[in-house]
């Protein structure tokens, strides 16, 4: 247990915030559940408090004694009570990230926020970057964040939408200038919000649909993308105008959101063509109604008159030919000086009709012309200096969002397409059993199909249901191009590449679909990217010789000079970790991209590395900004994409300052990095080799021993099924997709989510941290020097960094001593206590060779305000833990598990997750 935290200052008016929801909390528990339930969570909570203070044998035994002496229905309402904290103080913290932020824009010019925009832009300027460079940073830049459906957030969207009004309120109550009575009502606002949420059944009671993802991801696209991303490309703008104000600058669209709800086919036999396709209507029904809101109100803004001013002869010709062919009489502008408010007119019924008739906009870019009409004439007249930016603002939200809102990803499985082409190979006589063919025999297959401009497919020949369906997949694409734009679907990604024909099988199956086409004359029509996910440590080490066999085969380049000679690649954080651990997995990575980016600049083939992050620390997960900084730093100029999963989405997007800000520290960190690639532009002057030598010894000593545990040892499994809540999750009604790819039971089959989760819920985090401390101990053993290098390492080289102090904070976020509470659920004690005595060996010689590499006292000092998150949490997430384990104990003992005990159950799954800010 650890000590009391030292107050930090700057702290001050969250530690009142939480208060204030504390005191709410209270109120609404003796309200609820009388003197006796308060009076409970209390001496509870003061229990956990004092322990985590200093550790007493016999108040650790009463306190066990409390909870297991706990009986339904207080036992329910206690596990409620702590939950429901959890949810109150992560409202809190949130706003208090804003008011730091509000604080920063009260100083004067001399104080900027660390990590914004203007920071950025300061900093090249300090740095002597001249205003060329930085434009072609800018033209470098990109940036896409893509929105998946992976289960991991465990609240309700009712639950996400009170919080969401609690931190409205929050905001409110920081403003100076309120009267007694205002802040009276914004209390009385509180306390009923609150009540509301005590109020809401926090479980669903059915597994969602994906179709209630799709419309769930649509949430944060509504609430605060489409403001957002305008925003952050205005703010570059204007910082650059600013601070290089000589130069007339082009800032392009470098901030983009992309979507995987509704097209991730991997292990999800819920989303067919036609569920993508209705997920393609539902982003282009949002996008339609967001663009239709702004022109209502810039038609009651602009009210010009040419009375008053006057209008460009562009803008009075397109009234004179549009108005009668797009209205009837009854929706044009009534006054016919007010030029604007007419061209609008149309503008919004053309908008209505999109979809529905050739009235219609056929595409964005229809849109944009109009929109650009009405620029092009407002600069006639509007003071050159003051641009009206309400209409800027729209174009550039024309640009970002299009007609299909976000890009949709298509992903499935290796195997899925590999049989399908079997069965194909099979009937048209080509081969009897293609799947059984070694890689080079199936190549040249694929080859010759892809160089034959003639179809494959027979057209009235039966074939399996699957194979129909993934025939029907990539016709989906090809309409959905035509209905709504090529940049609707734009990449196929292929899970578990292992090889070349992986992604010669795609391009197959999108020739018969008309998605490529060799032509008579041999030129190639290609309108898909085809991007191979590489995830297992094995495929990490083979990609890059997967890649080069591609490229340096005629059929596939000339595919790719389509692409603009681009080819995106996609990195699975989750496999990779599950499979060898988090810091051989993290060096993996970096080194795949690294030998992959070289081998790739051979063939002057661009790269865009897609990095498949989860929410949870041991699946790559941890802040936006320090994600980007952990990359290789040559391949940031090649454009990033990111996952944004789960929990993620609403801890980042939920509110719009919140949302703002991660963005705005995502983009200052790629302007920077891009801009420090361009200046050192050798790769000896990013980082030391030596340090690469070092990161490799380390990662090949942690794999040992990741892999001694996880697959040596016969009765792991066995432990790790029985003293985790594993079991149980599949009851958590929070994803449309199955835990496992296959339901057979095999450690291989499991996804990496549940694995994650599991660990996480039992507080052992053992995929976040496991086997890097003898990685790093064994190293710096070795020498002083060798300790001194990993100090350096720390220091200066940012992936180490962020790899060090993610360790740190999944050690904090661990708990030994409650995690062995979840012993006892294991058969067999003696199992239990080798494996575990061998987890708690590892987490000490962790924490110690940390605060050797780091030099701090304690775990994460250097982070004052997530340590003190981190002890806030603790003391109300321990009997949540405590009560998780009794009530499995439980639960698994019954021949007939009772409905109300699963919930009960579940609902500490859903506390804990909430107070860890972690699921999977």
């Amino acid at each position: 247990m650890s000590t009391e935290l030292k107050v930090n200052d700057s702290s001050l008016p969250l530690r009142r915030d939480v208060k204030l929801l504390g005191q709410i909390l209270g109120e609404i528990l003796v309200s609820h559940g009388g003197t006796e339930l308060f009076d409970k969570v209390e001496k509870i909570r003061l229990m956990c408090k004092t322990l985590r203070t200093h550790f007493d044998n016999e108040i650790y035994s009463e306190l066990k004694d409390e909870i297991a002496n706990l009986k339904s229905p207080m036992r329910k309402q206690v596990i409620r009570a702590f939950s429901m904290y959890f949810h109150l103080i992560n409202i809190a913290e949130q706003n208090h990230r804003i008011r730091r932020r509000r604080q920063y824009q009260l100083e004067d010019d001399s104080i900027v926020q660390p990590h914004s925009i203007e920071s950025a832009i300061l900093s090249l300027k300090e740095n002597n970057i001249n205003e060329d460079i930085i434009q072609e940073v800018l033209n470098k830049l990109s940036l896409e964040l893509v929105i998946t459906a992976h289960p991991t957030e465990a609240a309700k969207r009712s639950i996400l939408e009170i919080q969401q009004r609690i931190a409205v309120i929050l905001k409110k109550l920081d403003y100076p200038l309120l009267t007694k009575r205002e802040r009276s009502k914004l209390e009385e606002s509180l306390f009923n919000e609150v009540t509301i949420l005590w109020q809401t059944d926090e479980l669903r009671h059915n597994k969602p649909t994906v179709l209630d993802e799709v419309r769930n991801g649509l949430y944060y696209f509504d609430q605060t993308l489409f403001e957002v991303l305008p925003e952050i490309h205005r703010e570059v703008e204007i910082c650059l105008e600013k601070n290089y104000s000589t130069k007339q600058w082009d800032v392009p669209n470098f901030l983009r959101f992309g979507s995987w709800i509704g097209g991730d086919r991997d292990g999800n036999p819920n989303v067919t063509p036609e569920i993508t396709w209705e997920t393609l209507h539902k982003q282009r029904k949002l996008v339609l109604k967001k663009y239709k809101n702004v022109l209502v109100d810039l038609m009651k803004r602009y009210s010009h008159s040419t009375s008053r001013v006057e209008v460009s002869d562009e803008l009075v010709q397109s009234l004179e030919v549009e108005e009668n062919k797009y209205l009837t009489d009854d929706k044009k502008w009534p006054v016919e000086g007010e030029v604007y408010r007419r061209k609008f007119a149309i503008i919004i019924e053309r908008l209505k009709q999109v979809g529905k008739s050739d009235l219609g906009y056929h595409s964005a870019e229809e849109l944009l012309e109009d929109l650009y009409v009405v620029k092009r004439s407002l600069n006639n007249h509007h003071p050159a200096a003051h641009e009206l930016k309400t209409i800027q603002k729209l174009i550039r939200q024309v640009q970002l969002f299009g007609f299909h809102l976000a890009t949709l990803d298509i992903r499935n499985h290796s195997g899925e397409h590999e049989a399908a082409m079997t069965e194909i190979l099979r009937k048209v006589q080509i081969s009897d059993n293609y799947a059984e063919l070694s890689e080079d025999e199936k190549v040249k297959i694929l080859e010759s199909i892809l160089m034959d401009p003639r179809p494959l497919l027979l057209l009235n020949e039966d074939y399996s249901p699957e194979t129909q369906q993934m025939i029907q997949v990539f016709q989906m694409i090809s309409n959905a191009h035509k209905v709504f734009g090529k940049r609707s679907i734009s990449v196929y990604l292929v899970s578990m590449t292992k090889s070349a024909s992986d992604l010669l099988e795609v391009l197959v199956l999108a020739k018969e679909a008309g998605i490529y086409r060799l032509h008579a004359d041999g030129t190639v029509e290609s309108q898909l990217n085809v991007a191979p996910l590489l995830e297992t440590i094995d495929d990490l080490t083979a990609g890059p010789k997967i890649m080069e066999t591609l490229f340096q085969m005629p059929v596939y380049r000339n595919h790719l000079k389509v692409m603009n000679d681009q080819q995106e690649i996609m990195l699975g954080y989750s496999d990779g970790s599950k499979d060898g651990g988090t810091l051989t997995a993290n060096w993996k990575l970096y080194k795949a991209q690294l030998e992959i980016h070289e081998m790739a600049s051979k063939y002057h083939i661009g790269l865009k590395f897609f990095h498949g992050r989860g929410g949870s620390l041991g699946r790559g997960g941890g802040p936006l900004n320090k994600s980007l900084l952990s990359q290789p730093a040559e391949t940031i100029g090649d454009g990033v994409k990111i996952t944004e999963q789960g929990e993620v989405l609403s801890s980042r997007y939920l509110l719009e300052d919140i949302a703002y800000r991660s963005l705005e520290q995502a983009t200052s960190t790629l302007m920077l990095a891009t801009a420090h690639v361009s200046k050192e532009a050798e790769p000896g002057n990013l980082r030391d080799e030596g340090w690469e030598s070092a990161i490799e010894v380390i990662s090949s000593a942690a794999l040992k021993k990741y892999q001694s545990l996880v697959f040596g040892d016969a009765d792991f499994l066995t432990y790790f099924n029985e003293a985790t809540p594993l079991r149980e999750l599949g009851d958590l009604n929070i994803g449309s997709r199955p835990m496992s790819r296959k339901n057979r039971g095999r450690f291989e089959d499991l996804r990496a989510i549940p694995w994650v989760f599991a660990w996480t819920q039992s507080r052992q985090l053992l995929p976040a941290w496991y086997a890097a401390g003898t990685g790093l101990e064994s190293y710096a053993q070795k020498s002083e020097q060798n300790l001194q290098q990993l100090q350096q390492m720390y220091e200066n080289w940012p992936f180490f960094r962020s790899t060090i102090d993610n360790l740190q904070m999944a050690l904090m976020k661990a708990d030994i001593t409650t995690a062995k509470e979840y012993l006892s659920l294991v058969e067999d004690q003696k199992i239990a206590e080798r494996i575990f005595s061998n987890i708690l060996e590892e987490y000490e010689r962790t924490k110690a060779i940390l605060l050797k590499i780091t030099g701090d006292n304690e775990l994460l000092d250097h982070t004052p305000n997530i340590k003190d998150s981190v002890y806030r949490r603790n003391p109300y997430v321990d009997p949540l833990n405590f009560l998780q384990v009794e009530l499995i104990k439980e639960l698994r003992n019954q021949d007939e598990p009772s409905e109300e005990l699963l919930t009960e159950v579940l609902l500490t799954i859903s506390g804990i997750s909430a107070g860890l800010r972690n699921t999977g």
